[in-house]
């Protein structure tokens, strides 16, 4: 901590006039001094990406009012301490408050600025800081957000009445302003009023902002019916009108949405060269990702393929696939002979038994019981099928086919005419 009276600090002090001398302001260092004095902040670290949500400034608070003049170097410091009407205008212009912030540019090598406080004899407070603006960070997160969503919050009712209210209540007098022009006459001496009162209105805007915080804490029942009337108001314009269907207005809206969410994230970062890479980053990965998908697809159709060997099915995998293909066609058979599309009378005709092929459309099974179990001794496990091709011999195969060798299995139905007759039905 550094006082004006002390003789050591004062070595260092650099001296515009004999009257006047400069204060070095330091990182790290709290002043306290007197009387209107003019102080500057020295940079000397060069800004790089790991400063993108760094944030400098320098704090000037006091128990009474004072005001803060902010120039470039010494030289407009000098020229503060002679008189012009600009000056003056800046002088009333600029308001006294106990405490107040000077915001230092991380490009600038050096910040100078003025104080004038209320009474001369009472000790103000001078302190630099340099920080992590959080501020700074959801500014850049929110325009990010804004940005990559933009399409989807283009067509949302939601922020569709959520903006409309939020302009309604930030940008009252701004929108009542806009709103008389239109009653106005095109040639009418009024429209100078009118353009004083956009800046008015902007000053207004800008000074509540700044106050914010002082006006929720000592008049915060005019700030609640501020926002419910001019909310409602707000609210029923938009129901008037009704969101957004004309696709050329949404997209409007959308590129205003992503226009303005770019401008946050420029906004957000103090480090310019890291703000426009990230907005050029993300411009092409938002409009150059419908061609990249189309590159990367036709490279995977022209890409050759490995041949992989397929894997083989088990018999219970067999078994049960088989089922359910069977119970599967056998549906598809129903529905096309009770489709429109089969000719029935032609089909009828050339069954053998139509009764069966009625019941089988009404749903049942396509083999009857004999059918079923004279299947399952021919070709089931330990039948005859089987038997005949596990335990023949190499001879006995021989002379069957050149004695013609004849089985007594003549007692038994034929098989091939069930098949025969099952492919009837179906």
């Amino acid at each position: 901590m550094i006082y004006i009276n002390d003789l050591g600090p004062l070595r260092k002090l650099s001296v515009v006039s004999a009257t006047r001398p400069i204060i070095e302001v330091k990182d790290g260092q709290e002043i306290k001094v007197q009387a209107s004095q003019h102080f500057c902040y020295n940079n000397s670290i060069v800004p790089g990406w790991r400063e993108a949500w760094t944030r400098i400034q320098v704090r000037v608070w006091s128990t009474t009012k004072l005001k803060v003049t902010v120039v470039n170097d010494e030289q407009d410091l000098q020229e503060l301490e002679h008189f012009s009407i600009w000056k003056l205008v800046q002088y009333f212009v600029h308001e006294q408050t106990n405490e107040t912030f000077v915001s230092v540019s991380l490009f600038n090598n050096k910040t100078c600025f003025r104080v004038d406080p209320s009474d001369s004899r009472t000790l103000y407070t001078v302190q630099p800081s340099r920080h992590f603006d959080i501020y700074l960070f959801l500014v850049f997160l929110a325009g990010l957000l804004l940005f990559s969503f933009a399409d989807i919050l283009s067509r949302s009712q939601v922020f569709y009445y959520s903006a409309g209210m939020s302009t309604g209540m930030i940008a009252s007098l701004i929108i009542l302003i806009f709103v008389m022009s239109r009653f106005l006459p095109k040639k009418s001496p009024f429209y100078v009023l009118l353009m004083g009162g956009w800046s008015f209105s902007l000053y207004v805007i800008q000074l509540v902002f700044r106050n914010l915080q002082i006006i929720l804490k000592d008049h915060w029942h005019l700030a609640i019916s501020y926002t419910i009337v001019v909310g409602f108001i707000s609210f029923a314009v938009c129901y008037r009108y009704g969101p957004l269907v004309d696709q050329r207005s949404v997209n409007i809206l959308s590129w205003t949405l992503q226009i303005f969410g770019l401008l946050m994230v420029y906004a957000g970062i103090q480090v310019q060269q890291v703000a426009l890479a990230i907005m050029i980053a993300a411009f092409c990965s938002k409009n150059l990702e419908y061609p990249f998908t189309k590159v990367f697809m036709l490279y995977q159709k022209l890409k050759p393929k490995k041949l992989e060997p397929r894997r083989l099915l088990t018999e219970e995998e067999y078994q049960r696939q088989s089922e359910v293909e069977t119970q599967n066609a056998l549906e598809e058979l129903r529905k096309y002979c009770s489709s429109p599309e089969l000719n029935t009378w032609k089909t009828v005709s050339r069954l053998q038994s139509p009764k069966r092929f009625a019941d089988f459309i009404e749903g049942s099974p396509h083999l009857l019981s004999n059918e079923v179990s004279v299947h399952t001794q021919e070709y089931g496990l330990g039948g005859s099928f089987f038997e005949d091709e596990l335990f023949s011999t190499d001879e006995e195969n021989q002379e069957e086919e050149e004695d013609g060798w004849e089985t007594d299995d003549d007692g038994k139905p034929d098989v091939a005419s069930l098949r025969l007759n099952n492919s009837r039905v179906k």
